[in-house]
C-alpha cells in the first residue's frame, strides 16, 4: 500500500504548475529525507527481534526516542540556509529555482525521520507479536491520510507541487506513527508486565552491537539518494534525469515492496533451528521472480506509455525518456526479494556485520558505475543511475550468498 504513495503524488504534481521542477525538487527533498532517516529505519527489525520483556522493551525504546531526536537535530542543521545551498547548488549543481523548491520542502518534512523511527519501533513489537494485520491498518490510515492531504491542497489551493507532496506524506507518517502506538497499546501492558530472565539482560552495549551494522546498512543504502542525485545534476539532461528518476524509482517500488517486507517475515518466522529456512527461499523466489515478470511486461509494451502519461501525468518527451530506465530496473523486484531474505537470514542469526560490508559493497558499486557512465561514458543521468541501482543490488546478492550458506547449515 505504500509503494503506491510516490507515483500517486508524482502524479499530482505533473499536473500542477512547472512540473518538471516541481518534479526534480520533490525527488532532491525525499532523497535528503531518506538519508536523514537511515539511521532509525532498521529499529523495526530490531525490535522484532529483542523487545520480550519489560526491561527489553523500555532499554530499547529509550534508545529509539534518542535517536529519533538526534537525526532529527541533524536535519534542523542541514536546513539552515548556508549549509542547505552550499549542498545543493554548490555541491550538487542544482538551478537556484530548484534549490529553493528543495529547501521548502524538506523544511516540511522535518518530522518525517522522527516519525518513522517512532512508527517502525511500535510496528515491530506488532509483528513480534503476530499483529501484522494492525502493521496494515496503520498503513490504511497513512495512505488515507496522504490521499485527501494531497488531493485537498491540490483541488482548493494554488500551492506549488512540491508542497503538495512534502505536506501530504509527512501529515500521513506523523498520523500513522500515532496509530501504531494506538494499537499496539494492549500487548505493551502486557510487554511491561513480564519479568525477563536476569541472564538475559538487555543492555545498551548489546543493542549497540546489534543494531550498529543494521543503521550503518541503512546510512550507506539510502547515502545512495544523494550520491545518485549529485551525479545526475552533472549528467546530460539534468533536469529531466532528476524529474523522471522519482517517477520510474516510485513506479518499481510498488514491485519492490513485496521484497522490503518479506525481511521482518523472515526474522519473525525462521526460528532459531532455521527449520523453515528452504520454505521461506522457495516463497522468496516464486515472489521475486512474479514481481519481475509482472514489472517486465509493462516496461517493455506500450502499457509503460500508459503509465507514465495517462497516470503519472507526464508530458510526452518526459514519458519517452522514462521508458529506458524503467527497462533497466525490471528484474531489481527478484534482487530485492533475494537481498531481503539474505538480510533477515543473518539478523535471525544475531550476525549482522556481513550486512554492513555488503551494503558497502553495493554504494561503493553503484558510485563506481555512476562515475564511469556520466563522466567517462557520457550517459544520460536516469539512465546512469538505474543501471548503477540494479548492478550495485546484484554486487551484494553475490557477496552475502556465502556468510548466509554458512549460517543456515
Amino acid at each position: 500500500m505504500m509503494s503506491f504513495e510516490g507515483p500517486f503524488l508524482a502524479a499530482l504534481i505533473a499536473r500542477l504548475a512547472e512540473p518538471k521542477y516541481n518534479l526534480a525538487a520533490y525527488g532532491v527533498a525525499f532523497s535528503f529525507a531518506l538519508i536523514i532517516e537511515a539511521p532509525i529505519i532498521m529499529i523495526m527489525s530490531a525490535s522484532t527481534k529483542l523487545v520480550k520483556d519489560a526491561q527489553s522493551f523500555i532499554k530499547l525504546r529509550k534508545f529509539t526516542y534518542g535517536l529519533n531526536w538526534l537525526i532529527t537535530l541533524i536535519m534542523l542543521i542541514i536546513l539552515i540556509p548556508p549549509i542547505f545551498y552550499f549542498l545543493t547548488e554548490d555541491l550538487i549543481g542544482l538551478p537556484s529555482k530548484v534549490s529553493n523548491l528543495t529547501h521548502l520542502a524538506t523544511i516540511i518534512l522535518i518530522p518525517w525521520p522522527g516519525a518513522i523511527g517512532y512508527r517502525r519501533f511500535y510496528q515491530g513489537i506488532l509483528i513480534r507479536n503476530d499483529l501484522t494485520r494492525r502493521v496494515a491498518y496503520g498503513t490504511v490510515i497513512r495512505i488515507t491520510t496522504m490521499a485527501l492531504t494531497a488531493l485537498l491542497l491540490y483541488l482548493f489551493t494554488d500551492a506549488a507541487g512540491v508542497v503538495v507532496g512534502a505536506a501530504s506524506i509527512s501529515a500521513a507518517v506523523f498520523l500513522e506513527a500515532a496509530a501504531s502506538r494506538i494499537m499496539a497499546d494492549g500487548i505493551i501492558k502486557k510487554i511491561e508486565k513480564q519479568e525477563g530472565d536476569d541472564k538475559d539482560v538487555l543492555t545498551y552495549k548489546a543493542i549497540y552491537n546489534f543494531y550498529y551494522p543494521l543503521a550503518l546498512t541503512s546510512i550507506i543504502g539510502l547515502g545512495v539518494q544523494p550520491v545518485v542525485t549529485f551525479f545526475m545534476g552533472q549528467s546530460r539532461m539534468a533536469i529531466e534525469s532528476l524529474a523522471v528518476l522519482p517517477v520510474v524509482t516510485s513506479f518499481v517500488f510498488i514491485f519492490r515492496a513485496l521484497g522490503l517486507s518479506y525481511q521482518e517475515v523472515v526474522v519473525a518466522l525462521m526460528g532459531d533451528d532455521k527449520k523453515d529456512f528452504k520454505l521461506l527461499r522457495n516463497f522468496a523466489f516464486l515472489l521475486g521472480a512474479a514481481l519481475t515478470i509482472i514489472l517486465a511486461s509493462v516496461a517493455f509494451t506500450p502499457l509503460s506509455d500508459i503509465w507514465f502519461r495517462v497516470v503519472s501525468g507526464l508530458a510526452d518527451n518526459l514519458a519517452e525518456f522514462a521508458r529506458v530506465p524503467l527497462m533497466i530496473m525490471t528484474i531489481l523486484p527478484l534482487l530485492t526479494v533475494l537481498i531481503s531474505l539474505q538480510r533477515s537470514a543473518l539478523v535471525s542469526n544475531k550476525t549482522t556485520h556481513p550486512i554492513t560490508i555488503g551494503t558497502a559493497i553495493e554504494f561503493m558499486t553503484i558510485v563506481l558505475v555512476l562515475l564511469i557512465s556520466i563522466k567517462y561514458a557520457g550517459l544520460v543521468g536516469a539512465v546512469a543511475a538505474t543501471l548503477s541501482f540494479v548492478i550495485g543490488r546484484l554486487a551484494a546478492n553475490i557477496y552475502l550468498t556465502p556468510p548466509v550458506l554458512k549460517v543456515i547449515k
